[in-house]
């Protein structure tokens, strides 16, 4: 176990070291994790599982040859046992085509306000939510409820042979929620933040269990081109996909929708603006500087339909002409937190505006067909409506099969309610809307 104030000490007498063996770059990044997690099944508190731990990553460079580790250290022996093996094949590597030197350190403004002390005293009482969740999905008239709460917070420190040093930590709260409703009823909703935020638990809960509710009795529909309502659930499911695909590293290796686009060239309906916003402290991906020491900067990605920023590290951003915006990523870039612009229609009227349609409130499976033409399938999962003159009557499993250049151009309504919504189909935390749809391709989910 280490602790807080040798971290520091800890970080530099490794990179001194290897350093010391012939590379030309060192960078460290430690992580002190720790994670509780409370299981919902049946209406009843399951499991409690907790988790502890400490990773370093190592990034080293010689003669423009990069290497990368992921370790479990139990003592710095545990650190510089796997180099005596990386200097013995260090020139037999292939020189990288992404290599760009790390940054020099440069001036760093902390967000600030990343760490909220409720959550290290609800990670030792954690049942305290759960018994909240499960009276609040009882509050609608389901047969049961399942899902997980977790809590957790990281310490994290960069140090790098540049003399970069830099620590930061945070605190997060996730949660995922299912709510079922005999015959066939369920629904699904998800929440996240950096702090320990009941009301957010209490409309996930909420949500899950009407969804739940209003699913139930399902009839089929045919298949074909359809209006369709996607919840934050599902389109922050896509919109993960295509964020990722504006990254210079897709970008260069062939797997994005926008390899034969510029920044300035019109790539979306003109409602849509999507930003990488890391500096939102309410978002757990939240954080001051990146994996090469480069303070972040919330930047837009896709405003008002057009495109203007690729998210690049040091690397992709040399090999495309371009300047890193603060995305590593070593090998690439990431985004931290997606949010999306509100529009000015309630989900309500929504509804009621967009005649005879379909509602999705949840999917898995996404899969791409092709990357470059962005051609995708989805399966629609738990409430599903078929919408008609305003009312929601429930369906049975769908699946989308479309493309994503069509699907960001013919969204015609954008919501004014935004969700936090993070959970194992939506990895980057994201702040989101409904999205009202045009003309979208339908297929029947063959089991």
């Amino acid at each position: 176990m280490f602790y807080m104030s040798s971290y520091i000490d800890y970080a530099n007498k490794i990179v001194r070291s290897i350093a010391g063996e012939g590379f030309d770059e060192v960078a460290i990044l430690i992580r002190d994790y720790r994670r509780v997690m409370a299981k919902i099944a049946n209406s009843e508190p399951s499991v409690v599982q907790r988790w502890s731990s400490f990773d370093v990553s190592l990034y080293l460079s010689r003669n423009r040859r990069i290497m990368g580790l992921e370790l479990h250290p139990k003592s710095i022996d545990d650190v510089m046992k796997p180099i005596e093996r990386l200097i013995e094949i260090a020139d037999k590597i292939s020189e990288s085509p992404l290599y760009a030197p790390l940054p020099r350190p440069s001036k760093i403004s902390f967000i600030g306000d990343t760490f909220d002390s409720s959550i290290i005293n609800y990670m030792d009482n954690i049942s305290r939510l759960t018994e909240i969740v499960i009276e609040v999905s009882h509050r609608e008239k389901i047969d049961s409820v399942a899902g997980v709460i977790q809590l957790g917070y990281i310490d994290e420190l960069l140090a790098t042979s540049t003399d970069v040093v830099l620590s930061e930590k945070k605190t997060f709260l996730q949660s995922s929620i299912r709510a079922f409703s005999e015959p066939d009823g369920s629904g699904q909703w998800s929440f996240t933040s950096t702090k320990i935020d009941i009301d957010g638990l209490i409309q996930t809960a909420s949500i899950a269990s009407r969804y739940a509710v209003d699913s139930k009795n399902r009839r089929n529909i045919e298949p074909g081109i359809y209006n369709v309502i996607l919840s934050p659930m599902v389109f922050g499911n896509l919109l993960d996909y295509i964020v990722n695909m504006a990254t210079g590293f897709s970008i260069l290796f062939g797997t994005s929708i926008f390899m034969k686009n510029r920044v300035g060239d019109k790539v979306a309906s003109d409602k849509l603006s999507v930003y990488d916003c890391p500096r939102d402290s309410s978002l757990p991906g939240a954080r001051s500087f990146d994996h090469e020491g480069l303070e972040t900067f919330n930047k837009p990605i896709i405003e008002n339909g057009v495109l203007k920023n690729i998210l690049h590290n040091t690397k992709t951003a040399r090999a495309l002409n371009a300047i890193s915006t603060a995305n590593a990523g070593w090998i690439s870039p990431t985004p931290w937190n997606i949010y999306v612009a509100p529009g000015d229609i309630k989900i309500d009227d929504m509804i009621r505006d967009i005649g005879r349609g379909i509602l999705i409130t949840n999917n898995w499976y996404t899969r791409l067909q092709n990357y470059v033409e962005g051609i995708f399938s989805t399966i629609a999962r738990d409430a599903i409506f078929y919408i008609e003159n305003g009312n929601l009557i429930p369906i049975t499993k769908i699946r989308i099969a479309d493309t994503f250049p069509r699907i960001l151009n013919n969204i015609e309504m954008i919501g004014k309610e935004l969700y936090n919504i993070q959970w194992w189909e939506v990895e980057t935390p994201s702040r989101l809307p409904y999205v009202a749809i045009k003309d979208v391709h339908i297929s029947k989910h063959i089991i």
